[in-house]
């Protein structure tokens, strides 16, 4: 049978063997793959959260690992969302805070559906919701910190590591995005061309922090400390599950390095838990060059929501909310405990 778009556009930014994978192994809505003559906002979304998911494979062993018990044993994952940290403040080149992936987030069919605050973290997150296919499109979690809210010292750090960030979108993906958020589709290479460029958005685009700078930015706060070395990379991708206690159970019967307890929302049907953080090596400058240094990087996440009452239909339809408590127990997965 000949490949669908979405399935050659996969197909042409990966290899066959993890394509084929992909494909099998994560529930994608049947008409996200319907052959079409241009991409949809819709496809283009499901694409870009598949191919961040490739890449934490590639980052995150634990993830990988489960991925592959999933396909030898018939089974799927659900992506629910993904998360991404940002700084809120001015830069150079690139936007700050939630604006840097604001500014990709809605052309691509995704609204601001909630704030939540993390004040003990000094952060707030904001929720970005898919309009098109709000329950089947993995939702962001974007996490933004205030570097006014800590010290002087701290202040200033942040500023000298982060305010030369480069800007990742050249003047071509910017037309695209614009012409994308005005037609909601894209000529099937202008796809392409946007899906590459939106990918190098999730990375580290500010130079290598020094370990005096990584030391003063860890002891005030976690998070900071995580993107001097991580930057925008993508923090974690979920699975939406049916029963996460028996998850979890079996997880930790596998021996994988779980979140000691699962965290319960209050304020929306939902329950979370996660992988700690995988190790990784990254470089820090030092007085002979660089050097490299163990620290936390992404992990892999599990979500089971549960339904409530819409506001607005007033039907019960799936709890697609967050919980502030919930979100700042899994920020607990990436401390560095060095």
């Amino acid at each position: 049978m000949r490949p669908t778009t979405f399935q050659k556009c996969l197909s042409e930014l990966l290899s066959k063997p993890s394509t084929e994978q992909l494909l099998r192994g994560l529930q994608i809505a049947p008409a996200l793959k319907e052959p079409q003559e241009r991409l949809s906002r819709a496809q283009l979304s499901m694409l870009l959260s598949i191919l961040l998911f490739e890449d934490l494979l590639s980052r995150v062993p634990e993830s990988k690992v489960y991925f592959e018990e999933k396909l030898a044993n018939g089974q799927t994952i659900m992506l629910d969302h993904g998360a991404l940290r940002t700084v809120s403040i001015k830069m150079k080149e690139l936007p700050g805070g939630k604006v840097a992936f604001s500014r990709l987030l809605e052309p691509l069919g995704y609204k601001l559906s909630g704030t939540y605050p993390l004040n003990r973290i000094n952060m707030c997150g904001f929720v970005y919701t898919h309009q098109d296919y709000p329950a089947d499109i993995p939702q962001y979690f974007v996490s933004e910190l205030y570097p006014e809210r800590f010290s002087p010292a701290f202040q200033t750090c942040v500023k000298e590591l982060v305010y030369d960030s480069s800007e990742p979108l050249n003047d071509e993906s910017k037309n695209l995005l614009k012409k994308l958020g005005l037609e909601r589709k894209l000529e099937y290479e202008s796809a392409k061309t946007l899906l590459i460029s939106l990918l190098n958005c999730f990375a580290r685009q500010h130079n290598i922090p020094s370990m005096a700078q990584y030391k003063l930015l860890l002891a005030e706060s976690a998070e900071m400390a995580w993107i001097a070395t991580e930057g925008n990379a993508f923090n974690h991708a979920t699975d939406r599950v049916e029963d996460l206690d028996l998850l979890e159970s079996e997880e930790k019967q596998k021996g994988r390095n779980m979140k000691p307890q699962i965290e319960e929302g209050i304020h929306a049907n939902i329950r979370q838990t996660a992988y700690r953080a995988s190790i990784v090596k990254r470089p820090f400058k030092s007085d002979s060059g660089t050097v490299d240094i163990e620290v936390p990087g992404s992990f892999f996440e599990f979500i089971q929501r549960g339904t409530h009452v819409d506001s607005t239909s007033g039907s019960e339809v799936m709890d697609l909310r967050f919980d502030t408590r919930n979100a700042q127990g899994i920020f607990k997965m990436t401390e560095n405990k060095a």
